[in-house]
Formats: structure tokens, sequence, C-alpha cells
């Protein structure tokens, strides 16, 4: 009898004894396996025989019974990458691993995102099937420790360079006896003064070619690395061996390429050197936004003051952060006031006044003022850790484009070294026949110039560049999917209350005595709606007191009712005093006015006897007129959805100068409105900022949260917009453009570089020198085109 194998798997979506029961009468009714499900811990402890059961297929039946796996996450860093062809196989292979949900391989970033389950595999056993593969895994390291291995990356890079470049230039000479019949002096068209240049380039300086075509042959994959190596040593080899021939006497002017060997080597390195300082480059965002960050903070312990690293801030502690310095972290004034420049948050120049009780964003600038901050909010969890942290992932996830060059990148080697060999083939027999010398060298050519590297940066390098400049901006996508989403975007919908308008409105209008609004006032306290705290503060403002609620009820979509000191008081619309059976006599024509004005007017009874109205003016942001004629311009529909009522909502669609309205929508019908909208073969963005937009965010093409909503919303949404600039929504929309239009050009560039470039070396007509300078630069260009994103307008 089999021994079995034991599996443990985190069930998500069970909600009671039904669900897991469900689950573990289907699991054991497949062959050899015994489930048990528990709905208390949410787990399910699995005995499988793996000769007749996979365990992907156990997943897979938990989800088709319309349950989840839940998987953990981790990132980390990838060394001994060339090209597009080891991030594909690496990425390929930990697809293909037991445990493994899901994995994605970046070039640029050299790291990779990992979903898995830590039940079947381990994150050693992770970072192990990397190094099989013959690559080094890291957990992942810091920003900080990032960029100080980059730079020492580079300084080794840089002499390498050096070096190699002093070796060649002897041998570059000889160059201009090949191509123009210079008369050089006798020393440099000796063999062995050339042998002695070009084997230390070829061996100790080039031997992370050979290294890493070693790793790759191994695992029987090929990648850049093994085209260099037998492009430079079939030069290198054919060179020894033509000296050899020179030694016995059988030739009396060998016919050497030492010089094309060591200069293609020199040339890659070169190159490479570029793009990694060019790809350095692309992380500048990142950099930026780390260097916002406090280093230091001045910390309150017994009554005395005492610097810190912000490392050993803690939550609770108090600070004291003087006029010009930045708060360190997320916190709380608990004295003094003053105003903070919050530009590198919002964008917004104007500094926020700020006194007791109010929130600090750690990085943000106290302009004028000493005052103590209670910490809420420490390393990970501040503000702007969790801005590095969407920006980290925006750069590691891969956007569908990339799809289609890193299948390519995948065939691409072996399909080069095939048309190499058929070219040697030809040339040596057909064109003219025995001439190895000829046929060595096209062939030599055709693995030369070949370059892999550019499919696969043509992608990742612009959307890094692409989100480094919407953070910049105050523009946050999730991840490179949703940047090339963006652009498709047929209709913009936009939220009423605090996304087009400011969300903090103010009574206009009041028919009714003190006492209504005292028992109106009274009623709403309990609420944190915006129109709530308008009517609380019009009654504070006139001294009258409030009294506690003794029932309070919301009523979705009408209003709400509550019990107060025996009173029955309601406040809502229409249809609200209607169910109540409550008289509201002639004020139609006085409400549909208030709503004519753009204003949100609600009706007030007590013990069913109408007692008055109250009309209360949300404002349109300042930027609202500016965003949607920028979205005009780019042909968008714009169209608003919201709970209130048409005329209200006509109201402020025609200040600003809204398509279409969408009114009188309840919470939970805006997602079914937002489906209607795609079912039309349209294209969707939803804006909102509040709980009850998070549904519609979540089912939109693309769902796009204000920085000054809720935490709901913005974990909904795709993308998000710092602060309340709705300019920022038309600019997001054009920086995705921009992006997918440099990716275009990247794409279109490697393959056209590669699909001419391979024939024409074929063909001989390319010098092996030349084929390797070619593609040590096609790289380097398709960077350089994408950091030409961070001069884009956005």
């Amino acid at each position: 009898m089999a021994k079995k194998e034991d599996l443990n798997l985190n069930i998500t979506g069970m909600t009671c004894a039904a669900c897991s029961n469900r689950i573990e009468k289907v699991l054991n009714k497949m062959d050899e396996v015994d489930a048990t499900v528990n709905l208390t811990t949410e787990k399910a402890s699995i005995q499988y025989d793996k000769d007749k059961v996979d365990p992907e297929d156990i997943t897979k039946k938990i989800n088709d019974l319309g349950y989840g796996v839940r998987y953990e996450q981790t990132e980390l860093d990838i060394t001994g990458m060339t090209c597009a062809a080891c991030s594909s196989r690496i990425e390929k292979v930990l697809n293909k691993t037991s445990g493994v949900e899901h994995a994605t391989v970046n070039l640029t970033t050299e790291n990779a995102m990992i979903e898995y389950n830590p039940n079947m595999i381990d994150e050693k056993g992770l970072i192990d099937k990397i190094g099989n593969l013959g690559y080094g895994a890291n957990k992942k390291r810091s920003n900080e420790e990032k960029i100080s291995h980059k730079d020492q990356e580079l300084k080794t890079m840089k002499w390498k360079v050096i070096i190699a470049a002093i070796l060649s230039a002897p041998l570059l000479v000889t160059m201009l006896d090949h191509l123009f019949g210079v008369n050089l002096p006798d020393i440099f068209m000796n063999p062995w003064f050339q042998l002695a240049f070009a084997t230390p380039v070829q061996f100790i300086l080039g031997w992370q070619f050979y290294r890493g075509a070693y790793k790759n042959l191994k695992n029987f994959t090929a990648n850049m690395d093994v085209l260099v190596v037998m492009g430079t040593t079939a030069a290198y080899g054919f060179s020894l061996y033509q000296t050899y021939l020179w030694m016995t006497g059988e030739v009396a002017h060998p016919h050497l390429y030492f010089e094309a060997s060591a200069i293609i080597i020199t040339l890659i390195l070169f190159g490479k050197y570029l793009e990694t300082r060019a790809k350095s480059q692309t992380t500048g965002a990142i950099s930026k936004l780390l260097d916002m960050q406090a280093k230091e903070a001045r910390i309150l312990r017994h009554g005395q003051e005492e610097m810190i690293s912000v490392d050993e801030v803690r939550v609770d502690d108090v600070l004291i952060v003087k006029p010009g310095e930045k708060f360190p972290v997320d916190g709380e004034l608990i004295k003094g006031r003053t105003s903070v420049d919050e530009s590198m948050l919002t964008g917004e120049s104007i500094p926020i006044e700020k006194e007791q009780g109010d929130s600090v964003i750690g990085a943000t600038i106290n302009q004028n003022g000493s005052v103590q901050v209670k910490v809420t909010k420490v390393g990970k969890d501040t503000a702007l850790a969790g801005i590095i942290k969407v920006v980290e992932e925006a750069q590691g996830k891969k956007a569908p484009i990339q799809r289609m060059a890193d299948v390519i990148s995948g065939y691409f080697v072996p399909i080069v070294i095939a048309i190499a060999l058929v070219t040697f083939i030809v040339w040596y027999f057909f064109v003219p026949s025995g001439d190895l010398e000829s046929a060595l060298v096209a062939a030599i050519s055709v693995l030369v110039i070949a370059c892999p590297c550019a499919l696969g940066l043509a992608t990742p390098t612009s959307i890094m560049v692409g989100t480094g400049k919407g953070a910049e901006n105050g523009i946050l996508y999730k991840g490179g999917e949703h940047l090339e989403k963006t652009h498709k975007v047929d209709v913009v919908v936009l939220d009423k209350t605090g996304t087009v308008t400011k969300g903090t409105p103010e009574v206009t209008d009041f028919t009714g005595d003190d006492e209504t609004l005292r028992l109106l006032a009274s009623a709403e306290k309990g609420s944190e709606h915006p129109l709530a705290t308008a009517i609380v503060a019009h009654a504070t403002e006139k001294g009258l007191d409030l009294s506690e609620v003794d029932h309070f009820e919301a009523i979705t979509g009408h209003g709400i009712t509550a019990n107060i000191e025996g009173k029955e008081v309601l406040v809502g619309n229409r249809k609200l005093m209607e169910d109540h059976q409550v008289d509201i006599g002639a004020v139609d024509s006085e409400i549909e006015q208030y709503e004519y004005e753009g204003k949100t007017a609600m009706l007030i009874a007590i013990d069913q006897v109408f007692k008055g109205s109250i009309a209360v003016l949300d404002t349109v942001k300042d930027t609202a007129k500016e965003a949607i004629k920028e979205m005009h311009d780019q042909g968008l529909e714009v169209i608003m959805l919201t709970g209130d009522n048409q005329r209200t909502a006509g109201a402020i669609a025609r200040e600003v100068g809204i398509d279409d309205v969408i009114a009188e929508v309840l919470p939970d019908q805006k997602a079914d409105k937002i489906k209607s909208i795609q079912d039309t073969g349209k294209v969707v963005a939803m804006v909102g900022d509040g709980v009850n937009d998070a549904p519609a965010l979540a089912l939109a093409d693309v769902g796009i949260a204000m920085g000054t909503g809720t935490e709901v919303a913005i974990e909904a949404a795709d993308l998000t917009i710092l602060g309340d600039d709705l300019t920022l929504i038309p600019r997001a929309i054009n920086l995705s453009h921009e992006t997918i239009k440099n990716i275009k050009q990247n794409l279109f560039w490697a393959f056209a570089y590669n699909t001419l470039g391979i024939p024409i070396a074929a063909l001989g007509f390319l010098a092996p020198w030349v084929a390797g300078a070619a593609m040590a630069f096609s790289s380097v260009s398709v960077v350089t085109n994408s950091l030409r994103l961070k001069r884009v307008k956005v």
C-alpha cells in the first residue's frame, strides 16, 4: 500500500458548517484522498496518494466549488539573469512548481513575486528551485541595500569595461589593416602579441558569459550568454587554429580574429554597463520617495528632547517637530498649531492648516510653529511606506502586452542558433564551397547580433518609468496591467459627493423653528455623513443644546428615523414622508427650486407632522470643471453617478460640464449601473471615494480612488489619485497612453532590429565586431527610449 502524503490548505469563503461539509464530502470522493475540513480554523487537512492525485487537482476542486485557497506572497531578489530568456525560464519553472499559484519574474527589477502555498513549499524551497537553475535568489533586500548593491555592481562593471578596453585597444588598431590595408608595425600583426591581449579578455573578463552559458546549457536551456560564448569562442578558436598553422609554417599570413572576439566582449560589457546604469535610473521614483523620509526624530522623554533614529520611533511616542522640519512618521497633533506643506503627497502647493487633533503624515513639512505629535503609525504602516509599496508592486507586475515578448524570448535563442548553423552550412558548402573563414565569420555575426535582451526589456522598463512618473505626480497605479488598461478607457463615471464636490457642504436654507432644528441636529449628530455634519454645525453655531437619541435607524436611499425625548423625528425625501403618511402640503415647488440650484433638500417631520425643510449645498471642487474639459478633449464620455436626486445632480453636472447623469441610485445599485454601461461594449473607469463606491470600483474596468477617500475604496481601486485634484484623472489616462505608446515603440524596434539585423549578418554584410556593437547598443537604446517617459508632460 502506497504511503500517503500530507497536505494542509487554508480555505477562504466558508460561512457555515454546510460549506465545510460540502468541501469535505467532494474531496473525499476523489480517488485516494482522505480530507477533514475545519470551519473554525478554516483549514483542510488532507492525505493523498501522490501517484494518483496531484495537489493542484485538489486546489482546483476547491476553487470549482466556489471557495478559495489562501496563498502567501514573497518577493525574492534574483541574480545572474542576463536577458529575457533567463527571466522567462525561471518564471516558467516556478509556475510549474507544485505549491506555486503564480510567479512573475521581472528582468528590469531583477526580482520575482511569487504566490505560494506554505504547506506545500516554503521560501527556502523556492530559493533552492531557482538556485538549481543556475541563478541566485535571496530574500528581498531593503531599497537602501538594493541601491548600495547596484552602485557596487556598477563600479565593478565599470572597471571591467576599462580593463577590457585597454587590452582591446592594441587589437582595435589591427582592424586598420583589415579595413584599409594600413601598414602597421609587425608587432601588431604578430599572432603571439594578439593572443596575449585577447586571452585575458576572453577568459577572465568574459568569464561571466561562460559561467552563465554553462548554467543554462546544464538545464537544457539557452540565453544571451550562450550566443556570446558560441560567437566569441568560434572567433578565438579559429584564430588559435590559424596561429598553430603559422607556427608549423603551413601559412605565412594567418587570418586572425582575435580582435573580433576581444572587441565583441568589450562592447557587450560596455553595453551591459550602460544598460545597468540606465535601468537604475528607471527606479528613480523609489529613490526619490526614499529621500523624502526623515532620518532622525526629536523625541520627548521625561520632559527632555532627544534625537533618535526614525527606526527607533514607536507608536504612542511624543515627538517635537520644529518649523522647517519634516514630520518623521504619521501622527496626531496634540500640542500647538501650524501649517503643513503636503505637496509631496497631494501635489497641492498651498499649505494645510493643522491644529490639535488633526493628523499629520510622515515626510510632509512643518512650515511654522513648533508642535508636539503623538505617533500613530511607524515603519511599513505609514502613508509614505504604503505609497512606496504600491509603486514597487506596480513595477514588479507585468502588463498583458508583455506576454507576446515573453513567449518569443523563450524560443529566441534556439532559433538564432539554428539560423547560425544554417548560415554556416550555406556559406561553407555553397557560397563559395569550402571557404571556412567566410562561413565562420557569417555564423559568428548572426550569433552576436541577435539580442533577446531588447525584447525582454521593452515592456518592463517602460512600466517602471511610467509608474514612477505617475507616483511623482500623485498617481499610483497598482500594477502594469492597470496602467495598460487605463489607456483603453471610453467612459469615466464620477461619484458626486467627495469626488466632484468638496464633500464639506453647508446649510443654505431652513424653514422651521429652533426646536425643529434642535431635534433635527440631535437626530443627525450620530451620523458621519457630510450632510449630517453640516446640519450639526449649523445648529451648534446657533447655540442649540442637542439631546441624546433613544433610537436611530438609517433607511437606505430615503433618510433616517430617530426617537428623541419621546418624539419620532423623520428626516429625508418625499418617499420617506409618503411611507409614514406625512402630509407635506404644497412644498414641492420650494424643494424643486432648491434642487434646481444644486442644493440637497431634506424634509422634516415630528410625530408625523410636517415641520419644514432644510437645504444643504456642497460646492464643486475647484479643479472639477478643468478636469472634465480635459477628459472631453481626450474624447472621453463623462457620467456622474449619485444617490442624490435628479435635479440636484443635474445642476452640479451643468455647472462642471458633465455629459450625463445617473441619479437616485442606491449604494448597492452602483455596481449594476457600471455593468450596464460595460454591456454596451465600453471600457469604464469609475472614480469614487466612499465605502459605498467600493463594489462599483471593483467591478469597473479601471477603478480610480481619491486619496482623500476611505481605505475600503482605495483598496478596491486599481489606481489611486493622491489628494483631491480631479485633473490627475485625465493626466493618469494620458500617462497610460504615453507609456503604451513607448512600449510599442520599444517592441517595434526590438523586433525590427532582430528581423533586419540577423538576415544582414547571415548574408555576410556585417563584420563580427560591428554585429557585437549593434547587439550591445540595442538594449541600451530600448532602455534609453523608456527613459524619455521621464520628460513626458503629465
